[in-house]
């Protein structure tokens, strides 16, 4: 079937830069989707080095397009920073007049310049998964920014994509959850950072002044050992399967639902946070880590090279054993004394001088291998409650 002509067009704007003008503008979602490709299977098999080595028009990550997916949906959904395209010279017409561009599919039979189909007008340099993941935007209205570059040759479609991937500086995913504070509505999130706070601040506290708030150390602190994002990360699976559709709920003055039956057992703490008891989930935390630094003072107390117990490998790995431990000793909502938990801790036959990076690796490996012991040397797989 052949393509008739066809064209959009959109409110635009020039932009002198020193790379040379492009232009600005705002199009529907939908129409976005329309006129943009990825050309994944050509980059591929053909192997242009500059290309395969930035990477441009990577295979799509499934995940986080459903995670984008998700989130243009949320209430407060948005993508400030632009999607950036390149479009044949063919294919664009901009009016200075009424400051407008239209872009065309070009099917011109008689020009030496090959055919431009509507579905490949734009090629996608930055914002491939935004645009997937707008294909599940349920909405009425989603306008995109985009930046347009007309002509490109291939070196500066590498560079433009070599800037905006390697030159831009990330956000410190510790500085993202301390945002948080800022947020008016409660959100799993939320309540994970007002813990890590609660806890960071307490001097009784095991996490006293350890926590890296922001992520990187803070003046006039010498034993901090996590960051806010590793306290969150290992805590958030015990609250919620789904933070965004929560957070969303909460967003539109919605709870989340309770949860029940057998997920109740993996949420253990799910419960606690929809009824606000944010301060028990907490002290859990305290008497279960009160517990775990009296049974090991001094790889907990001192911060010696490799030492790993009160780092990212060794918080991680016991974490993850919290949840068999708490279930041991109560139901979820319950909350355990720290005698409690040291009665558990005990069975684990390890010493001080054992939490370290020759017997458990950096990295997720090492992690793993921690819990395997201590979850065997505890004998939380059996998953039998003791007696009171």
């Amino acid at each position: 079937m052949k393509e008739t002509p066809k064209s959009i067009t959109f409110p635009c704007l020039p932009v002198a830069q020193p790379i040379g003008e492009f232009y600005i503008g705002t199009i529907p979602a939908k129409d976005l989707r329309d006129i943009t490709y990825f050309d994944v299977r050509r980059i591929l098999k053909e192997k242009r080095e500059i290309e395969t080595y930035l990477g441009i028009q990577r295979e799509l990550n499934k995940k986080r397009v459903a995670e984008i997916g998700q989130y243009v949906n949320t209430v407060d959904a948005c993508f400030p920073t632009a999607v950036i395209l390149a479009v044949p010279g063919v294919c664009a017409q901009f009016n200075a007049d009424n400051n407008t561009m239209t872009l065309s599919n070009y099917l011109d039979p008689e020009s030496d310049q090959e055919k431009v189909l509507f579905r490949q007008i734009a090629k996608v340099l930055d914002g491939q998964h935004r645009i997937e993941g707008l294909k599940d935007f349920s909405g009425d209205r989603f306008e995109v920014n985009i930046s347009i570059f007309v002509d490109p040759d291939l070196s500066e479609q590498a560079y433009i994509f070599s800037t905006v991937n390697l030159a831009q500086t990330k956000v410190n995913k510790s500085l993202v959850y301390d945002l948080y504070d800022l947020a008016k509505s409660r959100s799993p999130q939320k309540v994970c950072h007002n813990i890590a706070v609660a806890l960071d601040q307490a001097e009784r506290s095991p996490f006293y002044k350890r926590i890296k708030r922001l992520g990187t150390a803070t003046e006039g602190r010498e034993r901090e050992t996590i960051t806010q994002a590793t306290f969150v990360q290992a805590l958030m699976p015990y609250i919620s399967a789904n933070p965004i559709e929560d957070r969303d709920l909460y967003m539109r003055n919605e709870l989340p639902a309770r949860a029940r039956g057998d997920e109740e057992s993996k949420l253990v703490f799910r419960n606690m946070m929809i009824d606000k008891r944010d301060l028990d989930i907490a002290d859990v935390i305290f008497n279960y880590f009160s517990a775990i630094r009296e049974r090991w003072p001094a790889a907990w107390n001192s911060a010696p090279q490799g030492n790993i117990l009160a780092k990212t490998n060794g918080f991680r790995a016991f974490m993850r054993l919290l949840r068999p431990a708490y279930l041991l000793l109560t139901s979820p909502g319950g909350i355990p004394e720290k005698g409690e938990f040291a009665r558990v801790i005990e069975k684990i036959d390890m010493h001080d001088e054992d939490f370290n990076v020759d017997n458990f690796k950096p990295g997720s490996s090492g992690e793993s291998q921690l819990f395997r012991q201590i979850q065997e040397l505890s004998g939380l797989s059996e998953q039998i409650r003791l007696p009171l």
